[in-house]
């Protein structure tokens, strides 16, 4: 399972996130955002492939921050279209889509072939970081051949409810919110302990 921690920016925190052995590190370029990041971090990691989160963001803007960050992974939050994906390419590409209903997942059929995974947030007042989960059962409905990651207010808490999720096409998890002790800055140890229960338990 691939485990995404999103909302980075504080070197400090970076270092010890790399440490838990965290899969992917995403950071937040959408000036509205708390967690938006407005200067390269001090440290930037070497073993945890970067995803840069956008929204609605110009092609050149995207492509100067791969450039400015190193990073692996484009991650598309806002009303981008098919054409602008296609414009990314060879880029790695997340789609990001706020789920509430399985009508919403036809939203995924204009990415079918242009994204590389999916991200399912829940649908909310904002674009995402809304700290809320919605109700995983409406992914059954998913029938789409791209793999998707599982986000939207993952917690502490929700350690069984992660490890009893399955869904041919699910990859991964992407937490962000529920681990902060502020926007930005992550708890070490309650992510430390989240991981253990759901790699070890």
């Amino acid at each position: 399972m691939i485990v995404k921690v999103c909302g980075m920016r504080d070197a400090a925190n970076i270092r010890q996130l790399e440490a838990l052995g965290i899969d992917w590190m995403g950071m937040i370029f959408w000036p509205k955002s708390k967690r938006y990041v407005s200067m390269p971090p001090v440290y930037l990691p070497q073993h945890v492939r970067k995803v840069g989160v956008f929204v609605d963001a110009s092609l050149d803007a995207i492509r100067q921050h791969v450039e400015d960050y190193q990073l692996d992974i484009v991650q598309l939050h806002g009303q981008e279209s098919p054409e602008t994906l296609k414009t990314l390419k060879p880029l790695t590409l997340i789609k990001a889509l706020n789920i509430a209903t399985p009508e919403d997942l036809q939203k995924t059929e204009p990415y079918e072939g242009l994204a590389d995974y999916f991200l399912f947030d829940t649908k909310g007042k904002s674009v995402g970081g809304n700290g809320e989960k919605f109700d995983w059962s409406v992914l059954d409905s998913y029938q789409g051949e791209t793999p998707f990651l599982l986000s939207g207010g993952i917690g502490p808490k929700d350690t069984q409810d992660v490890k009893t999720f399955h869904h041919p096409k699910c990859i991964g998890i992407d937490l962000n919110s529920r681990f902060e002790t502020e926007p930005g800055l992550k708890d070490i140890t309650k992510l430390k302990q989240f991981l253990e229960a759901i790699r070890y338990e």
